[in-house]
């Protein structure tokens, strides 16, 4: 269990919540401003001044005044009105995350919620009674309605959760993990609601692998860089020190240290009629230390929204006042989940060219063409080279800027979005379409690597060599190969291409 204090919590912490589905909550010092907050809600709900939210309706209806009899019932219609999610289902570690930034957000004392709302996400955190969230629905402003409405729902026995991997309804859930559907008060519906959680959770998983991603290209390019015979001249320190962009300075030391010992390297260095290696591999520090650099300012972005308050009206405690505002627009995470996206598809557009130059047999130096030892009656990699350029194309499309794309909504009310949660999703998908391109270079380059024996490549890409070869053994004749390539991607998908080359660069 992870104890959490509000406004300071760390990426690494939230990676070990997304990665372990590790429970939290919140430290027991947030429970008095909490507290304080809750009261000036319910003194506001019993009054007769209209407060946005608390007493009135929402949106285009903001003018309507509520009576205090029928605050818990407007609470109740708020969230089932607003379960209008459709697609699949997030993934379990998505939702777990973004339930503890839902906690992390009200624990900061301006939302106006009572403590027993805090302890249900908890409860249904460490009892592992998981929200069915739809994916689609939210534009990313006013919250993450829909979404976040159905994470609401579970939380007052509608809709539907998981419980031991079933799905079943959420009263059913709770019912099973020993809690009660919780009757919401004054203004809680709308602070659950309200909110950049659904986006925000869905970027940091982005942002989580997509840096373990580019960790295991800095060790694939290794190897591919060894499979054509390339040269390690561009990796000189002081070539990169000479830029000074810390991205690009941090890749060439890492594949320096990664390649250190090869005798492949040692045995073309004099005599080598090539002068210059193509771009793939020679401006591989620069293409993805540039990703390394936006990833770690979208990290920047994502760390401070994960520990925000979103959600609207704020209750300002040392003012003594309840004030609407439009934290809840999550402009900087659609900018946030942009830049992650363009980093993903150039990670992935460098790597594709490798795979390209390797199976083509007048550039790869002297390698079979397409990699197999028998060519003609076998096709090798020939079409697996081709799955690369589909999926770096599929990239390439998805890049494409989410956050300029804004339309007016709820009666032009809402007329400007920033659909962050756009932005935000598509980067799982993106991500699997990278670990598959690195997965086939990994594939091709470890199959080029070995016709260079018996020279033998560096201590650390032969442990990389060793992990792959203990699953998938090396492409004698042509074979059913999308399992290959599956179960190459997962390795880069889980951390352990970047683990057995001892790649780790700080964030």
């Amino acid at each position: 269990m992870i104890e959490m204090i509000p406004g300071t919590v760390t990426l690494a912490t939230l990676e070990d919540i997304y990665r372990n589905l590790t429970p939290a909550k919140l430290d027991a010092s947030a429970r008095e401003p909490v507290e304080a907050a809750a009261k000036m809600v319910a003194d506001a709900a019993a009054g007769e001044e209209a407060v946005y939210g608390i007493n009135t309706g929402f949106g285009k209806l903001a003018s309507t005044k509520i009576a205090p009899a029928d605050t818990a019932t407007l609470q109740r219609n708020l969230i089932l009105s607003h379960c209008c999610g459709v697609g699949e289902a997030l993934p379990e570690d998505k939702t777990r995350l973004m339930m503890t930034l839902k906690l992390l957000s009200m624990g900061r004392g301006a939302s106006g919620v009572r403590w027993l709302v805090i302890e249900q996400i908890e409860q249904m955190l460490e009892r592992g009674v998981v929200p069915v969230i739809p994916s689609q629905g939210s534009v990313g402003a006013s919250g993450d309605l829909a979404p976040l409405a159905h994470m609401a729902a579970a939380m007052i026995g509608a809709g539907e959760a998981t419980f031991e991997g079933i799905r079943m309804s959420s009263a059913d859930a709770l019912k099973k993990a020993g809690l009660e559907p919780i009757v919401l008060g004054p203004k809680e519906g709308l602070g659950l609601i309200n909110g950049t959680q659904f986006s925000t959770a869905c970027a940091l998983a982005g942002l989580f692998d997509a840096w373990r991603m580019a960790e295991a290209s800095m060790a694939i390019a290794s190897l591919t860089t060894d499979a054509i015979m390339g040269s390690t001249a561009p990796l000189v320190a002081d070539i990169h020190s000479l830029r000074g962009h810390a991205g690009q300075i941090d890749v060439a030391r890492e594949m320096r240290a990664i390649m250190d010992g090869s005798e492949i390297r040692e045995s073309h260095r004099e005599g080598d009629t090539r002068v210059q290696d193509p771009y793939c591999i020679r401006c591989q520090p620069q293409v993805v230390g540039a990703a390394l650099d936006v990833l770690r300012m979208a990290a920047k972005t994502l760390e401070i929204e994960a520990n925000a308050v979103t959600d609207n009206p704020l209750v300002l405690v040392n003012e003594g006042r309840i004030v609407s505002g439009g934290n809840f627009h999550a402009e900087y995470v659609g900018f946030a989940a942009d830049q992650i996206a363009l980093a993903v598809a150039e990670i992935g557009a460098i790597a594709q060219r490798r795979v390209a130059l390797m199976v083509d047999p007048t550039l790869s130096h002297d390698l079979p063409p397409f990699l197999t030892p028998d060519p003609g009656l076998n096709s090798g990699f020939m079409i697996a080279e081709v799955t690369t350029a589909a999926l770096m194309s599929e990239n390439k499309h998805l890049a494409n800027p989410c956050v300029t794309d804004s339309t007016p909504t709820s009666a032009n009310q809402e007329d400007h979005v920033s659909m962050a949660a756009h932005g935000a999703l598509r980067l799982g998908r993106m991500n699997a379409n990278l670990s598959v391109i690195l997965g086939v270079e990994m594939l091709c380059a470890a199959q080029g690597v070995e016709a260079r024996a018996p020279l033998k490549t560096s201590a650390r890409l032969q442990d990389v060599l060793a992990m792959l070869r203990a699953e998938i053994p090396a492409l004698a004749e042509d074979r059913y190969l999308a399992p290959d390539i599956e179960a190459a991607s997962a390795m880069v998908r889980a951390g352990r291409v970047a683990d057995a080359a001892g790649v780790k660069v700080a964030a």
